[in-house]
């Protein structure tokens, strides 16, 4: 049986280099989490575990740890075009029932926009499995209005990084992720 993580945190960087490799780690870097061995993984907030600051969940981590992670990423060396990667997070009501965490990356769409799309797509796959109604083509304040009423959701947020490609073409990377960190008995 694999780890079961009882913590998360949510985090985001940008980065600029000539390179794109070297973009992208500056990203990591910004988002404090370069210097982790990361692994990807699927969509699923765990069962009983909690939400966490980054401040608080670094301190549990060790440089070259291989950590899990769910991240968007996206790059462009594409001048004054603008990106954006997302995680979006909804925490059920009954802490015993996992919940849904979503990646979404994007051009052309500003912070605001792909977070709510982030966050829209967890709450949407969470909605699912809880038996929640809702309307696929309602608009995502009205779907968020009925999981608000329907009380089995209780957290949906989002952690969104966007920016502008540099004007002289360098590549501009830019990362979200949520951090999954085994914490102390306890915490």
């Amino acid at each position: 049986m694999g780890p079961f993580p009882k913590g998360v945190f949510l985090t985001k960087g940008v980065g600029k280099h000539r390179e794109k490799l070297n973009s992208f780690e500056l990203s990591l870097r910004s988002a404090q989490i370069a210097e982790f061995n990361l692994v990807r993984v699927k969509s699923i907030f765990p069962p009983n575990c909690k939400l966490i600051t980054p401040q608080e969940g670094l301190r549990y981590l060790s440089p070259g740890q291989i950590v899990f992670a769910v991240m968007s990423d996206n790059a462009t060396d594409e001048p004054h075009r603008l990106i954006a990667a997302s995680v979006g997070v909804a925490i059920p009501a009954n802490p015993s029932q996992y919940g849904y965490l979503s990646e979404h990356h994007s051009f052309g769409e500003t912070e605001q926009k792909s977070g709510d799309y982030a966050e829209d797509l967890a709450a949407m796959m969470l909605a699912t499995i809880l038996g929640v109604d809702f309307d696929p083509n309602a608009s995502y304040d009205e779907r968020k209005d009925i999981w608000r009423v329907s009380d089995k959701i209780v957290t949906t947020r989002n952690v969104t990084q966007s920016a502008i490609g540099d004007r002289d073409g360098l590549w501009t990377s830019v990362v979200a992720a949520a951090v999954f960190v085994d914490l102390p008995n306890g915490k």
